[in-house]
């Protein structure tokens, strides 16, 4: 990439693109395994729109990264300890815990790690916070970061942002992501939006099949 084509939405480079995957997990995303938010059953909000549209174009892009050879990564909330006490200071007093033992902590099953896919527990809403994130993605020569997962408005955004801080070109799938409400979902997208090109999914499986093409 050259300093003419450095720009937010500059058209992806093979070997320098990676698809990170933020909190995609069972515990989050199916009905039941939240005890933190006993009030949400199987049709509110957040259960409907992660089922219906952000499941399944995270399996769209995952897809097209695999087939493009764009390394994925993911990351998850899981302590290093069962009991927790490695976590942050912010995740004790909310309290978010999940113990590496528990198996609903793992990613949904559609969008589970494949072959030798890297995948990064953290215990803050940060991933460059808690995780060595920056020093895998630059041995492995990334430049530009594809984002997608939940929430929009807490892990994702501190993703995007510390992404951006740290000189990496951030993509942001918007219907990727979701939130707990939509409001929160679109505040979100317009509150970091500067700090990352916000696309959708036709759009980036599109950018991604072309890399496939031109292996």
């Amino acid at each position: 990439m050259t300093k003419s084509t450095i720009r937010r939405d500059a058209p992806y480079v093979a070997g320098e693109t990676a698809l990170l995957l933020v909190d995609l997990q069972r515990v989050w995303l199916e009905p039941g395994l939240d005890a933190s938010h006993p009030e949400r059953g199987p049709d509110h909000y957040f259960y409907r729109q992660t089922a219906g549209q952000t499941i399944p174009n995270n399996e769209r892009l995952l897809a097209a990264a695999r087939a493009s050879g764009v390394e994925v990564l993911h990351t998850i909330i899981q302590s290093l300890t069962e009991d927790g006490r490695d976590c942050s200071l912010d995740h004790k007093l909310t309290p978010i815990h999940i113990a590496p033992s528990r198996p609903e902590g793992l990613p949904v099953a559609a969008l589970a790690p494949a072959g030798d896919e890297i995948m990064l527990p953290k215990t803050s809403s940060g991933v460059f916070n808690s995780t060595n994130i920056d020093y895998v993605l630059k041995n492995l020569g990334i430049r530009q970061l594809i984002i997608t997962g939940i929430m929009t408005d807490q892990c994702v955004d501190m993703a995007v942002r510390d992404a951006a801080d740290r000189g990496y070109l951030v993509t942001c799938v918007s219907d990727a992501c979701a939130s707990a409400t939509r409001e929160r979902h679109d505040t979100a997208l317009k509150a970091f939006g500067g700090y990352c090109w916000v696309s959708d999914t036709d759009t980036v499986v599109e950018r991604l099949s072309n890399l496939e093409r031109n292996k």
